[in-house]
């Protein structure tokens, strides 16, 4: 039996790994055989995270953690979670494969999905002009021509944001009214660099090797135009990878993984929580590894606790015999 299972293998749970490993815990992470390495898989220059004053890249970036967490000790498995138990004190993951594994703690670590549009071109572009992140990619666009699809608060917040580098920014919604909260769209209808194109969707992402436009659609009469732009953000929200866990760990009003406050500690005695699944504000690559260290952190706490419990347990034993 493992003493720490990492589900998960972003920022978070290739952290949490390292810091289990130099903890001699002996990690098993289980990586996924489609997602490993989470969103930053599908990024390209990595600015913002700490010590890489140069930048990298989001592969990159994601095969150095996992370097650094197998030269500590942590063994990296290739299979997919199809099952959780979490209840007792010994935790059995079951994998795709048919494999179960057991341990004493779980730290679960599977981050959030962007919701995409599924049209031509979004794919093949993401990371070529095709974001979903901001605070990420901004930088990138400086005198730049962009849009923004989406009409709630993280589109207006997104938008908003991209306006100290971008020279113009076009929201995209497909009605005429806005979901976003009141004071969010008084300052994006304030914003002399944003334009609001209503009414409209997108259905194909237009460019060879980077974005140079999108085709847009009516939401009214089904009338196509090409809006020519630089960079194109998809604020749409996103879901937390939760599905393994509902109805087994308590959850929260926006989804994700309620935890004890600065903790990563679940309603489950031995289940920890790290990274996006349990962030629907930040969900930046640095706060997911922070969140990681948290989780690896709280998990040794546990085993220790359990550790002396046990040599307490039968010294107790043994002072009764004595007694009587």
């Amino acid at each position: 039996m493992r003493q720490v299972i990492i589900i998960g293998s972003g920022p978070a749970g290739f952290s949490a790994a390292i810091y289990a490993a130099r903890a001699n815990l002996k990690p098993l992470l289980i990586a996924s055989t489609v997602e490993v390495g989470g969103e930053l898989m599908n990024t390209t220059d990595v600015e913002n995270f700490p010590g890489f004053p140069e930048g990298i890249l989001g592969p990159d970036l994601m095969a150095k953690l996992q370097e650094q967490a197998e030269k500590f000790g942590t063994e990296v498995l290739y299979d997919d979670v199809t099952e959780l138990h979490v209840d007792g004190p010994v935790k059995k993951v079951v994998l795709g494969s048919g494999a179960e594994h057991e341990a004493s703690t779980i730290i679960y670590a599977t981050g959030s999905a962007y919701r995409k549009l599924h049209i031509e071109g979004e794919e093949r572009l993401s990371g070529y002009g095709v974001s979903w992140c901001a605070t990420c990619d901004g930088f990138f666009f400086r005198e730049k021509t962009i849009a923004v699809v989406g009409g709630g608060d993280s589109a207006m917040e997104e938008a908003t944001f991209l306006t100290r580098f971008a020279s113009k920014v076009y929201v995209i919604h497909r009605k005429d009214t806005l979901r976003a909260s009141k004071i969010m769209q008084e300052r994006a209808f304030a914003n002399d660099k944003i334009e609001f194109i209503w009414n409209s969707e997108v259905v194909e992402v237009l460019g060879g090797e980077s974005v140079k436009g999108v085709q847009l659609r009516s939401t009214v009469d089904g009338s196509l135009r090409e809006l020519e732009i630089d960079g194109l953000f998809i604020a749409i929200g996103n879901d937390p990878r939760t599905h393994l866990v509902h109805e087994k760990l308590q959850l929260t009003d926006a989804g994700t993984i309620w935890v004890d406050g600065r903790s990563s500690r679940t309603s489950v005695p031995g289940i920890f929580a790290a990274g996006d699944v349990i962030d629907p504000t930040y969900r930046q690559a640095a706060t997911a590894a922070g969140s990681g260290v948290v989780a690896a952190l709280d998990a040794e706490h546990f085993l220790a606790d359990l550790e002396d419990a046990s040599v307490e347990e039968p010294a107790a034993v043994a002072a009764e015999v004595i007694v009587s």
